[in-house]
């Protein structure tokens, strides 16, 4: 089956259907560095470095747009966001409009829409529930459409991080949800930790990495293994620059704690002004993991949300590339991290902001085996309000 990714990213999205069997015809993505990323590691797809707004008629992207299976993506999430303030008037909350605009344009089998949870709750400017609009464009447009939280730890990922995903069916084919929901593959107890991500990588320190670098250990466990299939090398495994005292606060900081529980002699200084500690003091900022769990939900900015579990340092690109389940072979483009006024994605941006492909796999695979079954499929009236929570 053939798709099209749309605010496609790095690719996460697009590599986990791949891995399930599925064509990306082509790839839309507004951020140069992004799209780099996308294009050098799937060669094979048109990628269209494009803002979606600026699209007049989407079928001029494609020659032959009746081939299209599927479309998935996920619009940008920063207004629907927990973790800041929310502004209803933010212009990339309208952006999941474009994503309905295209399913209409290329009226394909199915569609796939990943959010933040903020979604479930955020309103328009109008004051209407986005998740309710969002229903309402799909049927509209002909889909019957499901609505649910998965997460990624659920289905072989080593991390907590649970996402909205908008599932529609087209109304010609037959509906059952049940079907269509990926059944997770890994349970409390059996989750990825950490530890089990990481351990095999080159062991490096601060002001230490090189790239490419070579495998010191052998792989540890069935996923060091996948990620190291097709792989010879480490490529984006260099730490950032830290100051001495950023270092010594990190020495200070255990599993379980963040630059909040420092003493007063290693908190944050006022930017100019090293004398004077800073009044900004962020909980999350800085933050021990314990090796033996699944990593917290690594975001955009899990460059500075994290230290590594053993070493004193924030993790390198790759560290978080492996606790979103990209493969060693995935090369990320751009520089490594950017200032405020960089407009484009640095590596870890990227990162954090993609699907992690063994999530898309499973519910690529889910939907391959529905349609492959579809004569089989036994036609369900459930009501299309009902969330599925699959959370530990």
């Amino acid at each position: 089956m053939k798709i099209i990714d749309l605010f496609s990213g790095c690719g996460g999205f697009s590599l986990g259907f791949e891995q399930a069997g599925f064509e990306t015809i082509f790839a839309l993505e507004k951020d140069l560095w992004a799209s780099n990323t996308y294009q050098y590691n799937h060669p094979n797809t048109k990628v269209h470095t494009l803002d979606i707004t600026q699209v007049e008629n989407p079928i001029d992207l494609l020659n032959k747009p009746h081939e299209v299976d599927g479309i998935i993506g996920g619009p940008p999430c920063q207004g629907f966001s927990l973790s800041g303030d929310r502004d209803p008037k933010d212009p990339r909350n309208s952006l999941f409009m474009e994503y309905i605009r295209f399913v209409r344009a290329y009226n394909p089998k199915f569609f796939v829409m990943e959010n933040v949870t903020g979604i479930l709750t955020a309103k328009t400017k109008e004051g209407m529930h986005v998740k309710d609009l969002i229903r309402l464009e799909a049927e509209n447009s002909g889909y019957n459409i499901s609505t649910f939280k998965l997460n990624a730890a659920d289905y072989g990922v080593p991390q907590s991080r649970i996402r909205v995903f908008f599932i529609g069916i087209r109304s010609d084919f037959p509906y059952n949800l049940e079907k269509i929901v990926p059944k997770p593959s890994h349970f409390l107890g059996q989750h990825i930790t950490i530890s089990q991500a990481l351990s095999d990588l080159p062991e490096i320190e601060v002001n230490q990495g090189d790239a490419p670098m070579s495998y010191e250990k052998s792989p540890q466990n069935d996923f060091q293994k996948w990620c190291r299939d097709q792989s010879t090398h480490v490529l984006n495994h260099v730490p950032m620059k830290h100051t001495a005292r950023l270092v010594e606060r990190f020495k200070n900081i255990g599993c379980g704690q963040s630059v909040a529980n420092v003493s007063e002699e290693h908190m944050q200084r006022k930017r100019g002004d090293a004398d004077s500690v800073s009044g900004k003091v962020f909980s999350q900022n800085n933050m021990r993991p314990f090796p033996d769990k699944p990593s917290p939900t690594v975001a955009a900015s899990f460059q500075s949300n994290f230290i590594h579990p053993f070493f004193h340092r924030n993790y390198t690109a790759r560290e978080g590339a492996r606790l979103q389940s990209f493969p060693d072979h995935y090369i990320f483009q751009g520089k490594r991290t950017t200032m405020t006024w960089e407009k484009h994605l640095s590596q870890y941006q990227q990162i954090g902001n993609a699907v992690p492909p063994l999530l898309a796999k499973a519910i690529a695979t889910s939907i391959k085996h529905y349609f492959e079954n579809i004569d089989d499929i036994t036609v369900t009236k459930i009501d299309p309000l009902q969330m599925h929570l699959f959370t530990t």
